[in-house]
């Protein structure tokens, strides 16, 4: 099994450190607006046999806290002495400009791992929180570094932590008019890629279940777009829709994981349906009409499903019950143009969009009941949306007018901090899963 055998663990609390109350001072409040980012300092030392791991894990650490945009890590000139089992001399690194310190060891110990790390909040001089120490398989040493990483971000922010977590995507090589297209995952940095079916095959819109462990697709495979399900693991994929007749296509599942919402298009009609993942074939539709209802996603409840519909002359965004009930439109941005693409975010409270207008398109929220809407994105050709774990971060595919090569970009709900992924291939409709077990 996947989990046992990455064996990560959250071993040993480093001893009785005090945890802060919730009213701290070192506190990064995520609102509009600008945000200066907080100087953090990490200070790891080799325990044994590290070698030039010990550089490598603190490089990821630094570039997840970095990539935020709330965090800048710092290099004072003239640091004061420090040692994980060493007294933290806050004066000295408060005169420094540092507002938080994290010190830590590594460790390679046969073909394990060790990571422990401290967090200091130098301007209230006291720990945030226990220390914790990680152990992993040495090919895992960059999940147990994004861990780390996220234990850093939770504690200073409050929010839930997104580095350890993988994306889906579609790989795509070859000319515009010969594109070749994958379904693959990486590390939401862009590392460890895999890819998950082969170059013979047409794919679109992958997604990950709730637990990670399984990813949708759509597949040309037959000739006529049907739904696969792949499991991640061992790379095997099932068919779940097969009607010769019918293109199913867009899928998304509940947030229990027992259901998939999808599109299908059958006699010149398309509609949405959903399937029980335990009994595929039971497959009912939910709207019924002569328009082109698509791109369902479901609230984290699971009560509702937002789409895309034509049925108002063009492209808007609608919210339904998850029985197909009660569709009220929710799109009605000033200035006019279509929406599709909705995602609604974890958190509940967004729904995230792709706006086309005659200047372009792009990526923007609202609110589940329209209001609120803010564009986060601009002068591209952005689409397909998809939310962070914490509900905080989007991905999306970006195609500028000077680049006819897809890539993947992020960005957080202020609309600060656009950064593009770092991958060697042509890359769009990402999908990001949950976080790691």
């Amino acid at each position: 099994m996947r989990r046992a055998a990455f064996a990560l663990l959250a071993a040993a609390l480093l001893g009785p450190l005090p945890a802060l109350a919730q009213d701290a001072p070192l506190r990064i409040e995520i609102t509009e607006g600008v945000v200066r980012p907080m100087p953090v300092a990490l200070r790891f030392e080799d325990a044994g046999g590290a070698g030039e791991l010990l550089g490598d894990i603190t490089a990821v650490i630094a570039d997840d806290l970095n990539g935020t945009g709330l965090f800048e890590m710092t290099e004072p000139e003239s640091s004061p002495a420090t040692g994980f089992d060493r007294t933290v001399d806050y004066i000295a690194w408060k005169a420094t400009g540092t507002e938080a310190l994290v010190t830590g060891q590594v460790a390679l110990e046969g073909d394990s791992v060790m990571l422990r790390f401290r967090l200091f909040d130098v301007f209230a001089g006291q720990p945030l929180g226990d220390g914790m120490q990680f152990v992993s398989p040495r090919e895992g040493w960059r999940r147990a570094a994004h861990k780390i990483a996220d234990q850093i971000y939770a504690r200073i922010t409050g929010e839930t932590p997104y580095f350890d977590s993988r994306i889906a995507f579609i790989g795509e090589s070859g000319p515009a008019t010969e594109r070749v297209k994958r379904v693959g995952v990486m590390d939401y940095d862009g590392a460890g890629v895999k890819w998950l079916t082969s170059k013979d095959d047409l794919v679109l819109s992958p997604r990950f279940s709730p637990d990670g462990q399984t990813v949708l697709y759509t597949s040309f495979a037959s000739g006529v777009p049907q739904i696969m399900s792949l499991d991640v693991e061992t790379v095997t994929s099932t068919a779940l829709t097969r009607d010769p007749r019918a293109m199913s296509f867009a899928p998304r599942f509940s947030p229990d994981g027992k259901w998939i919402a999808f599109s299908r298009e059958s006699s010149g009609n398309t509609d949405i349906w959903i399937m029980e993942v335990a009994n595929p074939s039971f497959a009912k539709p939910i709207t019924l009409g002569p328009a082109i209802d698509t791109a369902p996603s479901w609230s984290p409840d699971g009560r509702h499903i937002v789409f895309e519909s034509d049925r108002s002359g063009s492209s808007q965004l609608y919210v339904m019950r998850a029985d197909g009930s009660e569709p009220t439109r929710i799109s009605f941005g000033d200035g006019g143009g279509s929406y599709g693409e909705p995602a609604w975010s974890p958190r509940g409270d967004r729904i995230a969009f792709t706006r086309q207008t005659k200047a372009g398109s792009s990526i923007g929220v609202m609110r589940p009941d329209g209001s609120g809407e803010q564009l986060l994105s601009e002068g591209g050709r952005d689409s397909g949306p998809s939310w962070a774990p914490n509900g905080r971060v989007l991905i999306f595919t970006r195609l500028t007018a000077d680049d006819e090569v897809p890539q993947l970009h992020s960005v957080d709900i202020t609309g600060r901090n656009m950064r593009p992924v770092a991958l060697n291939d042509a890359a769009s409709d990402p999908a990001w899963g949950p976080l790691l077990p």
